[in-house]
């Protein structure tokens, strides 16, 4: 097994996850097979019970995981599944230590950070290192782990002594480490102080890079590679040039420019994994379609534009995965892709009483957009704006997805407009005692604990079954006529089924339902051209190569080109079963 593990100095946020699903992709266009391993030094248990506006977007695994936003990034740049396992905390490993301690395990020696903390560590990476995580069932050849945070702060001390150690391990030869740094541009002149500083920090710690990837806002002058290369005693071929690019899908190409995989291919002696000519080939294919999808990106000109009706507009990491998978639909619709934000309480009403220029501004947005998208979100705030934009796609015909909430509040204004109950809401706005039983379109899951927070929602890959007489449907055509889907979910609330005969009777249709045929799925309104919720989380299974299905019609019915994409599904599914 061959680790490479990114660092990051100077500040966080530098783009440590998208270097390393960068860096892992270009080694699967070797044709190895790569996993990942996200640290974070952080004593919460995982991100499940953390504020999108504390640390972005929550990603849910197949496994019900509740994980850092940059696990996303390595299933959606490597085309793989991870685990909740993949995703260390401190919380986690203090918890694994203790539950020992507990247990007697330690025969009744002292327990310190060093040895006890630093092993348990290690021994987690190597054995998550070594899980299977493509469809071909192997073990992983290459792991890729990110240490969030950065280096020197005292919360990631623990981790990087860990690492520290795991060098010596597990070999020199097996073993490389990827530093990314900030090198600032002021009046001017490209600064290689702070990554100095941080390098010196670096070794200090004991650890030595081989590479230097330099973030910086322009292309780094020679010189400036030539003096980190001198000053942090690497060559100047170990130092990157990471700059700012259109698009971060470029990060790769760019990187595969600098021969960054030449270094890391003699390095970690690559040659050395066995290869078939099949892995070889399949690496090779991945090259190709990359670069054919960057290609495609840089020279679409048609824009469309989708405006995303949210709660944490302010902190656009909260739905890093929502607008990961409209990029992914876009590009597969050779768009260029303009997002609208649009803060879903700037559309009630009484906004237009305290701030007319932020109503009109969002009102604008709303109805200037080619599709409206509503996403997942907790609490009440901006409800009633979320139903609004639900309200106008409907009667404006204008393209729709609904995500989670988004489904809810799209229920709730279909049945207080179209079935003519306008008290009509959810028991997680209004407690179920304020609520006439006819008026409980949404109502709490029966079967989920309302005392716990962390971990308790209904989580994970679970199934999706088309419904008889459902042929019709672009959400069922645009899955490619299958007769179930897997998809990942988190939420705590669901349409109540005691409401669906009603609603289905005026054209919202639930054309995918559970196992059991109770719980609603997904919904389509007949006659529109495309108004469609989903109770999963279908942005979690988005990959850059295989975008979302659900993101993909609203994408191409925004662009007008929706049936020309369900031709080319069932052209290439009819293709597939030949």
């Amino acid at each position: 097994m061959k680790y490479v593990v990114v660092s990051g100095g100077v500040i966080s946020g530098i783009g440590k996850g998208v270097l390393a699903s960068s860096t892992g992709m270009l080694l699967k266009t070797l044709g190895l097979k790569v996993t990942s391993i996200k640290i974070d030094p952080y004593m919460n248990i995982d991100a499940g019970t953390m504020s999108p506006l504390e640390h972005g977007e929550c990603f849910v695994l197949d496994d019900g995981g509740e994980t850092d936003l940059d696990l996303g990034n390595y299933e959606r740049y490597l085309g793989i599944t991870l685990s909740r396992d993949h995703n260390i905390t401190t919380g986690k490993i203090y918890s694994h230590v203790i539950s020992r301690e507990r247990r007697g395990d330690y025969l009744g020696k002292t327990v310190q950070i060093v040895p006890h903390l630093t092993n348990a560590i290690q021994d987690w990476i190597q054995r998550v290192s070594k899980i299977p995580v493509d469809d071909t069932g192997l073990e992983p050849d290459v792991c890729i782990i990110e240490l969030g945070g950065t280096v020197g702060d005292i919360e990631s001390a623990p981790f990087v002594e860990a690492l520290r150690q795991f060098q010596f391990e597990v070999g020199r030869e097996n073993f490389a480490l990827i530093h990314v740094s900030l090198v600032p541009v002021i009046h001017g002149e490209q600064k290689t102080k702070p990554t100095q500083a941080a390098i010196k920090d670096l070794r200090s710690l004991g650890l030595i890079p081989d590479m230097i990837a330099c973030r910086c806002s322009e292309e780094l002058n020679r010189s400036t590679i030539d003096k980190i290369a001198m000053f942090c005693h690497v060559g100047p071929e170990q130092v990157v040039n990471v700059h700012d690019v259109n698009s971060t899908y470029h990060v790769p190409l760019l990187l595969l420019k600098q021969h960054m995989i030449d270094y890391l291919h003699s390095r970690l002696k690559l040659g050395e994994v066995p290869l078939t000519l099949e892995d070889k080939e399949r690496g090779s294919q991945l090259l190709t379609n990359w670069e054919n999808m960057t290609k495609n990106l840089d020279d679409s000109d048609d824009v469309v534009k989708i405006a995303l009706v949210g709660k944490y507009t302010n902190l656009k990491d909260s739905y890093l995965s929502v607008t990961k998978s409209l990029e992914h639909a876009s590009m597969k619709c050779r768009r260029q892709l303009e997002i609208l934000w649009v803060e879903a309480s700037n559309l009630e009403p009484e906004t237009q009483e305290v701030d007319k220029n932020k109503f009109h501004d969002s009102w604008n947005k709303l109805s200037s957009a080619d599709g409206i998208l509503v996403p997942g979100g907790f609490g009440t705030r901006g409800i009633e704006g979320m139903i609004l934009a639900a309200k106008w796609a409907r009667e404006s015909g204008v393209p729709f997805l609904g995500v989670c909430l988004g489904l809810q509040v799209a229920a709730i204004e279909f049945a207080r407009n179209v079935i003519g109950r306008p008290n009509s809401s959810s028991t997680e706005f209004l407690d179920e005692t304020l609520l006439a039983p006819e008026d409980q379109v949404v109502i709490y899951m029966p079967e989920i604990d309302k005392e716990h927070m962390g971990g308790t929602m209904r989580l994970g890959l679970r199934p999706t079954i088309f419904q008889p007489n459902s042929e019709w449907s672009n959400i069922r055509k645009l899955y490619g006529e299958v007769n179930e889907v897997h998809e990942r979910h988190r939420h705590r609330y669901e349409i109540n089924p005691k409401i669906v005969n009603d609603m289905e009777s005026r054209g919202f249709i639930f054309v995918g339902k559970d196992e059991t045929g109770q719980r609603c799925e997904i919904f389509e309104l007949k006659g529109h051209p495309y108004y469609v919720g989903t109770q999963y989380h279908p942005e979690y299974t988005s990959k850059v190569l295989e975008p979302s299905r659900p993101f993909w019609g609203l994408v191409a019915a925004a662009s007008g080109t929706l049936g020309d994409v369900i031709k080319d599904i069932n052209l290439s599914e009819g293709n597939e079963n030949e």
